[in-house]
């Protein structure tokens, strides 16, 4: 199966991709309209399995196309993917357990370059990646950073931070890294460092909850973050950061978060009951830091595993990732933000990890 581009339009009309907000000057007589183009899904596949695979839905034609990245470049992404993301024009696929991280042109998959992370012969295990300015940050659990040149793609330094760092983000100017501490069983970590990205060093720590992991920020100047626990009395929660101050502000109790993702002002959290096997999605207003729902599906679809989530704040639809039973292929739910399911499609082992590709589309007056 080969990879279906996305069609160029041709009357009056331009197509480019747009993924981030950079600015983008046009002639005057012109109208910029950005809409969604398709949704790319990381398939992690099993650990140490060396099977990760890339998922492409292309709105064009509403189809999907399997392992992607392997139809265009003729080899395998590698084992076990960690994240996904799209960064200007180009598609960045963070791999673990091969130490790299994959840079590919956003349109076509095609492969730009591989960059290693690693310390010696041993991986760093790279985990998730943020951009700032004109750099990508990679968190690796050997507790570093990676800054890497988004233009030459090297690398241009490892910054050292806290303890097996599981998540990466921007808030407040600043780049935001969740110290883990996940190989330290039963003593997790409970530190977020907080890197300067202009002198490119950790200014310093401030404690959360427990077992740190999934970040994001809101529009009022508060950090959203998944603190694990310890997988027994203490409890996965979602808590609400003052990014100013770097103290934790309010924690949600009334139920458990594993993951978790917010376009605008709302936020959906999922969870996932390993005794009864239930999963749940709670809706969230950011701006007033209360629950809108507890049963945000609506209409009656049932996932058996969920496995990832993420909101399109182009078209609205909040996507779901069902791992089935973590051996077969899984499925991708999209909702639209009433909870009812407006498309489904197959997709690899263990998807959970998103990254939306836009066009931009410059309507040219007569």
């Amino acid at each position: 199966m080969s990879i279906k581009l996305l069609p160029f339009l041709v009357s009056l009309a331009v197509l480019t991709v747009s993924c981030t907000d950079e600015p983008d000057d046009k002639p005057t007589g012109q109208d910029t309209l950005v809409r969604s183009a398709g949704v790319y899904v990381m398939n992690e596949g099993l650990f140490n399995g060396n099977n990760a695979s890339l998922t492409r839905f292309s709105f064009s034609d509403s189809a999907a196309t399997a392992d992607a990245f392997m139809q265009v470049n003729g080899r395998g992404l590698g084992d076990t993917g960690s994240d996904l993301a799209i960064y200007g024009s180009k598609l960045y696929a963070v791999v673990n357990m091969s130490g790299q991280v994959e840079v590919m042109d956003a349109r076509t998959c095609q492969s730009i370059k591989q960059i290693p992370l690693f310390n010696g012969d041993l991986p760093r295990q790279p985990r998730k990646i943020a951009f700032y300015g004109n750099r990508a940050f990679v968190c690796n659990f050997d507790g570093t950073v990676a800054v890497i040149d988004t233009a030459s793609l090297n690398i241009e330094k490892y910054i050292t931070v806290g303890q097996n760092p599981d998540g990466i983000t921007v808030a407040g100017g600043k780049i935001w890294v969740s110290n883990s501490g996940g190989l330290n069983f039963p003593d997790y970590n409970n530190t977020l460092s907080i890197i300067d990205p202009v002198t490119l060093t950790e200014e310093r720590q401030v404690e959360v909850g427990t077992n740190p992991f999934v970040m994001i920020p809101d529009n009022y100047g508060d950090l959203y973050l998944i603190a694990r626990g310890n997988y027994s009395d203490l409890k996965s929660r979602l808590q609400i950061i003052d990014v100013a101050s770097g103290s934790v502000k309010h924690t949600f109790t009334d139920f458990e978060a594993i993951n978790f993702t917010m376009a605008g002002d709302t936020a959906w959290v999922y969870n996932y009951d390993w005794g009864t096997g239930v999963s749940s999605v709670v809706m969230l207003d950011v701006k007033t830091e209360t629950v809108l729902s507890n049963a945000f599906i609506s209409d009656g679809t049932v996932l058996q595993t969920v496995y990832g989530i993420a909101a399109d704040p182009v078209s609205g639809l909040v996507y779901i990732s069902d791992a089935r039973n973590f051996t077969g292929l899984g499925k991708v739910f999209a909702f639209d933000r009433n909870g009812k399911l407006k498309f489904s499609f197959d997709a690899g082992l263990n998807p959970a990890g998103f990254a939306f590709l836009n066009e931009k589309v410059v309507t040219l007056e007569r």
